[in-house]
């Protein structure tokens, strides 16, 4: 059986769902402003050029979850989801994934924006299997720590692996379809890799070396 793999932000969305979540924080006042806007913007800018720093970025996209009691973050993430990602939703990537399903191929997520945002986007796709960075949680409390190795450039590679010991699927016969160039160590395990709405770096190696190029926007 064949997979047929989804990169999220920018990919699925017409948006990045980490950057957005911290926007959400930031206007409903549960970060401080100049700060929280500063850096969401500094490493975002950093992962679009292949430069983030995945532990540092973390430890500050994390630092929210710790802070507050897990009832709050689950309300507040329901209105985020409405606000902020029902409308970034793609009716293309829907398509996409159904016609895989048809075809008998098994969709999953795999990205590196934290498993408290992605869950309920998953299941807004239909998606059951999501491979996602994890929150450490621990005590009834998020601790503002990661679980296992953050699932971000070759880290997706380490997560789908360990995965596939207990769910074995063809990487041959299976499509990983992502916008970023973060992801170019994945694309390279697949039999059939595909860039989507491609930023600039990935753009030029699609080219090169001969992969399809699409658009869901």
């Amino acid at each position: 059986m064949n997979l047929a793999i989804f990169d999220l932000d920018n990919t699925l969305l017409a948006g990045d769902s980490d950057y957005l979540w911290g926007q959400f924080l930031v206007e409903r006042g549960l970060v401080d402003r100049d700060h929280h806007e500063a850096a969401n913007a500094r490493f975002y800018e950093d992962y679009c050029q292949g430069t983030l720093d995945i532990g540092a970025f973390l430890a500050f996209a994390l630092a929210p979850l710790a802070a507050h009691p897990p009832a709050d973050l689950l309300r507040w993430r329901d209105d985020f989801i409405e606000e902020a990602i029902r409308p970034i939703l793609l009716a293309r990537a829907h398509q996409l994934i159904h016609a895989h399903r048809t075809q008998g191929d098994t969709p999953i997520i795999i990205t590196a924006t934290n498993r408290f945002v992605t869950e309920p986007i998953a299941r807004l796709y239909g998606i059951e299997h999501l491979l996602a960075t994890t929150p450490e949680w621990q005590a009834g409390r998020y601790t503002g720590r990661v679980t296992g190795v953050p699932c971000f450039q070759a880290g997706k590679i380490t997560h789908l692996t360990e995965w596939l010991q207990h769910h074995p699927h063809d990487l041959a016969g299976s499509h990983f379809y992502t916008d970023s160039h973060n992801d170019i160590p994945l694309l390279e395990q697949v039999g059939f890799p595909v860039a989507v709405d491609p930023d600039q770096k990935l753009h030029h190696t699609a080219l090169q070396r001969g992969w399809p190029i699409i658009s869901l926007r």
